[in-house]
């Protein structure tokens, strides 16, 4: 198949790259020998060096294997970005496990739901999320819960005041029951042994992680990825970020290790690559700026909220972000007088890439450097990446500047999902990846994203599927019909929106129906809007027109912006 890219590559990229054979965790213990002295993570003032986070890693492996986890057993991380979150990811495949990202944001239902899908025996998570878990743990597999807290990895006097910050924040001090289910991670650390753990290992077939995504047709699916496909992703990012110097880099890590871009293009590449990671465990744009300016760092892979977060701060001007020498933006759609503006400020490069979970994540990239801008555009495939443009009547590959649905092959492409065969059949075709997007590739090889054919709805870089929240709104027993969708919004790219239609007689109020979705749906998940209708669109056979909504709201927009 013919792949015009190859024309576009500056000379330092290569079209192929060979991999070598090696776990995901061998990376860390190279990087202990290589960079042993230098700073490995950088949290809130603590500083970890390759050598303490490495053996940190094996002593979080030697503990979980006395717990009884054998090669291929799933044990879940439900953190923020934290030093703990890097040892844990680490010490699981040092110990032959599979890696379960759990987002610190779920509520029970949800958490419940994962842990029994991926058949989790263990679980990290923060003092403040230990409630959630235990509340869940007897209707799942989980066996133990290893129970860790921000103020353990700060340094003094930081880790004394922390306790009264959080318990004026969130109105509680958790205590842990030390039964022989629960265990302190900052025991583990005192007690355990950094014993090396040898474990027979296939590159192509060994999954790594489980990492959920999912769409409008279920409930989230639990994507496996081998060290194969992680260690080829982040290969294929060092090869385009050509400019940058092995053991020299400083990467902010604001992307959630939970999602599989923050955890490819920050945790995974850092390691790889012997660089600092500057750890935030959530966004705040003050805080951000702060870091920025004080810890000077030249890479910053992230979203377009970030980056239009950080431009709306009002004290912008005061801060120096002229460190920061290359961005690369996913999870959604990046706007491009967001990209001249963040361009224009930090006098670095800001480019917008494209990729799925199923993919590592990433697939397509623009250029950061030596290379004109293609606007609306989102690059070019990566090296050993193939993709082509598949008619959505015959299948067959479309030739240039013609619609079909975007498909991807490659090392990152994942093995399939977990204990999904028919959807994995559904999703990959001979070696194929159908991504679900509509759009087309120029004749010289640029990709551009023009619709989606799942409803997915992506809101400040998160995932959502409207039927979780469909399914939780139809429990309340005033509704009768309830459909969501996502709408345009100029921050988060889309929001959430519930349309409701209400048993006869029943009334429900906004603040009502807000406050009954808070209890069961993760913050981001939570309809922003709320619509009640008398009746919502549908085709002959009584399916709701979630489309035809969703075409309403767009129409809506169009109108305002000729009026304004």
């Amino acid at each position: 198949m013919n792949k015009p890219w190859f024309a576009e590559y500056p000379a330092e990229i290569p079209t192929e790259l060979d991999l070598i054979a090696k776990p995901l965790q061998s990376y860390l213990s190279e990087a202990a020998t290589l960079y042993s002295s230098k700073v490995a993570i950088q949290f809130m003032g603590k500083e970890l060096t390759y050598t303490e986070l490495h053996e940190s890693a094996l002593k979080f492996a030697h503990y979980l294997k006395t717990l009884g986890i054998k090669k291929d057993d799933r044990v879940a991380i439900m953190l923020p970005n934290t030093p703990q979150s890097v040892i844990a990811y680490y010490g699981i495949l040092f110990a032959g496990g599979i890696v379960v990202q759990t987002n610190p944001l779920y509520m029970e239902r949800e958490i419940e739901y994962q842990m029994k899908d991926s058949g989790a025996k263990v679980i990290l998570t923060l003092d403040i999320l230990y409630p959630r878990v235990s509340k869940v743990m007897k209707n799942t597999g989980l066996e133990h819960v290893i129970v860790t807290a921000i103020k353990d990895y700060l340094p003094f006097p930081k880790n004394l005041i922390y306790p009264f910050i959080q318990k004026k924040q969130y109105g509680i001090v958790v205590k842990v029951d030390h039964s022989g289910q629960n265990h302190l991670f900052t025991e583990i650390m005192k007690t355990a042994k950094p014993e090396s753990t040898n474990q027979e290992f296939d590159f192509e077939n060994d999954v790594a992680l489980l990492q959920y995504t999912g769409g409008t047709t279920g409930f989230p699916k639990g994507v496996m990825l081998t060290h194969k496909n992680l260690v080829a992703n982040a290969s294929m990012c060092d090869a385009w970020l050509y400019k940058c110097k092995k053991g020299e880099e400083r990467v902010l890590g604001i992307l959630p290790f939970f999602h599989v871009y923050g955890m490819t293009a920050v945790m995974i590449l850092s390691v790889m690559q012997g660089y600092k990671m500057i750890l935030l465990p959530k966004f705040d744009p003050e805080t951000t700026l702060k870091t920025i300016q004080k810890q000077k760092p030249t890479l910053f892979p992230g979203a377009p909220t970030i980056y239009i977060g950080l431009l709306n701060h009002p004290e912008l001007k005061n801060y120096d972000l002229s460190s920061i020498d290359s961005c690369l933006s996913g999870s959604a759609p990046l706007p491009v007088e967001v990209q001249q503006q963040f361009e224009d400020v930090t006098g670095g490069k800001l480019v917008e890439g494209y990729g799925l979970t199923e993919s590592s994540p990433v697939t397509h990239s623009n250029f950061l450097w030596d290379k004109e801008r293609i606007k609306g555009s989102v690059g070019v495939p990566w090296p050993s990446t193939d993709a082509a443009i598949f008619s959505l009547e015959t299948g067959e590959p479309l030739p240039p500047n013609e619609m079909g649905e975007i498909v991807v092959k490659g090392p990152q492409v994942m093995k399939g999902y977990w204990n999904r065969p028919e959807e994995t059949e559904q999703t990959l075709r001979d070696g194929w990846l159908l991504t679900g997007d509509l759009g087309y590739m120029d004749d010289r090889g640029y990709f551009y994203v023009v619709d989606r054919k799942k409803d997915m709805i992506i809101a400040g870089g998160f995932n959502i599927y409207p039927r979780e929240i469909e399914e939780v709104l139809y429990e309340h027993p005033a509704i009768q019909e309830v459909v969501a969708a996502g709408v345009p919004d100029e921050y988060r790219g889309e929001t959430v929106k519930a349309y409701v239609v209400l048993k006869e007689g029943e009334v429900l109020t906004e603040e009502e129906l807000n406050e009954f979705a808070r209890k069961y749906l993760a913050a981001y998940k939570v309809p922003r809007i709320y619509e009640f209708r008398k009746e919502l669109p549908k085709t002959a056979v009584g399916k709701i027109l979630r489309r035809a909504l969703v075409e309403e709201e767009r129409q809506k927009v169009e109108e305002e912006q000729k009026t304004s």
